[in-house]
């Protein structure tokens, strides 16, 4: 069965693309098969993984509005089991055209419901609140928050637990959600008190991986490929396999 995990935070730069490639280069790396989906019409994950946005390119979008099937939109990446659905210029205009399709929150769990072609699938959403957003909930069996050890990312967890109980209520009571605290840095004190702050208030909502910085990770966006097949001995390829077994644990559950 397809375990889908959404990566969503309504704060920008708290590495949720990075999140996503680098968790999906791990869990390729342990032999399963994964499907990278890119919500976000910056579409930085599919740049990240090698694809230009084409003309010809089909995104979440077109799947909907022209009845497509998942397949004919995936295309492949340089890594041999981990495919992408990526995004284009029309996924733009999402929070125009999904609300306005009847039962719109459940288009995505439905294109994935029966996919048995993929162990994961990982998405990788906007940072903002709306339509796309609440189809990646809807969908998911488990919502990744990356949040930095800030006041600023911490104060944004507040919309993000709203968006959480309206979706369990109007359609995936079983979301169930894990905090990950990321650009992380021991050495500053402020990060080390939010991050027992965050563990307190959070009581198992936390997970146990910290990514902390690590420039690495901006290198390994650059060449296309996670960093576990970019830098396979640094700190953060290391901290993002932890994860990887850490999820499949999780989800095993």
């Amino acid at each position: 069965m397809t375990s889908v995990i959404t990566i969503a935070n309504e704060k920008g730069g708290v590495a949720k693309t990075t999140t996503a490639i680098s968790l999906g280069g791990a869990l390729v790396a342990l032999g399963y098969r994964v499907l990278m989906l890119d919500l976000d019409p910056q579409a930085n994950l599919s740049l990240a993984l090698g694809h230009e946005t084409q003309p010809t390119s089909k995104s979440f979008i077109n799947l909907v509005m022209e009845n497509l099937p998942l397949e004919k939109a995936v295309v492949s990446t340089a890594l041999e089991n981990l495919l992408l659905l990526p995004a284009n210029k029309e996924i733009g205009f999402a929070e125009r055209l999904l609300p306005i399709r009847p039962d719109y929150r459940n288009l995505l769990r439905d294109i994935l419901l029966t996919e048995t072609t993929y162990d994961f699938v990982i998405v990788d959403c906007p940072p903002f609140l709306g339509a796309l957003v609440t189809n990646a909930l809807t969908a998911a069996n488990l919502l990744i928050i990356p949040t930095q050890a800030e006041y600023f990312s911490v104060y944004a967890l507040r919309n993000m637990m709203s968006l959480i109980r309206d979706v369990r209520s109007k359609g995936n009571p079983s979301l169930r959600y894990r905090l990950l605290i990321t650009l992380f840095d021991k050495r500053n004190k402020i990060h080390r008190t939010l991050y027992a702050h965050l563990r307190q208030t959070f009581v198992g909502g936390v997970l146990d991986s910290i990514i902390e910085v690590d420039t690495k990770l901006r290198e390994s966006v650059i060449a296309g490929m996670p960093i576990n097949y970019h830098a396979e001995k640094s700190r953060a390829a290391m901290q993002y396999a932890f994860l990887a077994q850490e999820i499949i644990q999780y989800v095993k559950k």
